[in-house]
């Protein structure tokens, strides 16, 4: 089992690496770290019968996206806009920060 910590964060762009999805780009609308895995925007559609309940009174079948391995996703460099592995580098006051690893970007501040 993976570790807790992931590579990419809730709201990052990423490029799917390997799959049925292979290719397609999406945000991350729900990281989960304890089971290492990440839920894309638009990724790994699967469809779920429901029977009717208080809040869907129809039922039916819903399409929602279903979690994919996070080893499979890449995060997008918002600043050279290329999949890319990051760097940690520690900044001045000593906090650390995701790096893009092909143009030096900084990605985002972490605590």
């Amino acid at each position: 089992m993976l570790g807790n910590k992931l590579h990419v964060k809730k709201g990052d762009n990423v490029v799917v690496l390997s799959g049925k999805d292979k290719g397609k780009k999406g945000k991350i609308v729900e990281a989960l770290p304890k089971k290492g895995k990440v839920v894309v925007e638009g990724v790994n559609k699967v469809k779920r019968h429901t029977k009717p309940s208080q809040a869907i009174p129809q039922g039916g079948i819903i399409v929602k996206e279903a979690a994919i391995h996070s080893s499979k996703v890449m995060l997008v460099c918002p600043a050279c806009n290329t999949p890319t592995r990051i760097k940690k580098s520690s900044l001045a006051n000593g906090s650390m920060a995701r790096t893009c690893k092909h143009c030096g970007e900084i990605v985002d501040k972490e605590k």
